[in-house]
């Protein structure tokens, strides 16, 4: 690895060995965190931030690295589980208060690159392009019907 700052000593094993991951990743990149923050959409501040373990990575982002690197989806599967095991290990600054029980530790970053789109949203924006698809298509028949018209009509 390059040289990272040393992880805080007291970090739970699946904090570490995650974040331990997250660099190896970052490594395979090639890149520099801005440039990693420029492919990824989350700033070099945020991936200084989740690389030296002082904050956890939204979800997004980690799929975004794995993307990046060129994980296939069973990999990025096994890397999102590694993140929701550090997740709920990560220790929690004392001036936070706890979680109501029953909440989630931490929440995902609700802002998505636009690689990452719900399905749902797909199935959306896909209904609404088929439907503008049909409407090119009998507009180019209307076109060649009166183009054909006018050739018998005139010729």
């Amino acid at each position: 690895m390059s040289a990272w700052q040393p992880l805080p000593d007291g970090l739970p094993p699946e904090v570490r060995h995650f974040v331990e991951q997250l660099r190896r990743l970052k490594e395979r990149t090639g890149l520099s965190l801005a440039s990693l923050g420029a492919r990824t959409a989350y700033s070099k501040s945020s991936w200084h931030r989740y690389l030296n373990a002082t904050q956890p990575p939204p979800r997004q982002a980690v799929t975004a690295l794995c993307r990046v690197v060129g994980l296939t989806d069973p990999e990025i599967e096994r890397v999102k589980v590694r993140w929701e095991l550090a997740v709920q290990a990560w220790p929690r600054p004392a001036t936070v208060p706890p979680p109501p029980e029953g909440a989630e530790e931490y929440e995902d970053d609700p802002t998505l690159p636009w690689w990452d789109t719900p399905p749902q949203e797909k199935a959306a924006t896909g209904e609404k392009s088929g439907r503008l698809l049909r409407y090119a298509g009998l507009l180019l028949l209307v076109l060649l019907l009166v183009t054909v018209g006018g050739v018998v009509a005139f010729g």
